[in-house]
């Protein structure tokens, strides 16, 4: 099957999950910089997940560089993440609507932790399509960075009933982590 399509909606239902969120951010009645305070919970929320969708948006892009067929596995793998990826607008309006209470900051989390297990799903059948000696397996390694996010993400959702801000800096920290330039696949695919 042609990767092409794949590629294709992924980026179409990405670009709608953006502008879902910036739908959300309603236009203050007044005219004064003090309109623009109630907003600041929302803005912050709106921020933080757009962060992430260019994240997933990123990554996406360049672990389907490296595919070269897919099959129905990987299509439904790639819906599921898909699935997930698209319930971020709603949690990210609740949590900045309830100016990142309890509840809303670890449902969020738990909405970022199935994302990244099924960006693991995807990344493992799309693995399990290419066989051990591919340019795609040889680009994943050994998947540290998405196991650790999983990690933080675990570890954030139940911190989030104690202390929603030490569960948001978590879900900072994992933002942070993969800002910071992933070139495996990069390398991988500079060198064949």
């Amino acid at each position: 099957m042609d990767k092409g399509r794949v590629e294709a909606f992924s980026d179409g239902v990405l670009a709608i999950i953006i502008t879902i969120m910036v739908l959300e951010l309603r236009v203050p009645f007044g005219d004064t910089l003090s309109a623009l305070q109630p907003l600041i919970p929302k803005f912050l929320s709106y921020v933080l997940s757009f962060i992430f969708i260019g994240i997933y948006w990123n990554n996406h892009h360049h672990l389907w560089q490296a595919v070269e067929r897919v099959s129905g596995s990987v299509l439904w793998a790639n819906l599921h993440l898909l699935f997930w990826l698209s319930l971020i607008p709603f949690a990210t309006a609740w949590m900045g609507e309830n100016h990142f209470s309890t509840i809303p900051v670890a449902l969020y989390g738990t909405v970022l932790w199935l994302s990244a297990v099924a960006y693991y799903i995807m990344v493992l059948r799309l693995m399990a399509r290419h066989g051990e000696d591919s340019l795609l397996v040889a680009a994943i390694g050994n998947g540290g960075k998405e196991r650790l996010s999983l990690i933080l993400y675990t570890i954030a959702i139940p911190l989030a009933f104690l202390s929603p801000w030490i569960a948001l800096a978590l879900y900072v920290t994992v933002a942070i982590l993969w800002l910071i330039p992933d070139r495996r696949i990069e390398k991988v695919l500079d060198g064949k």
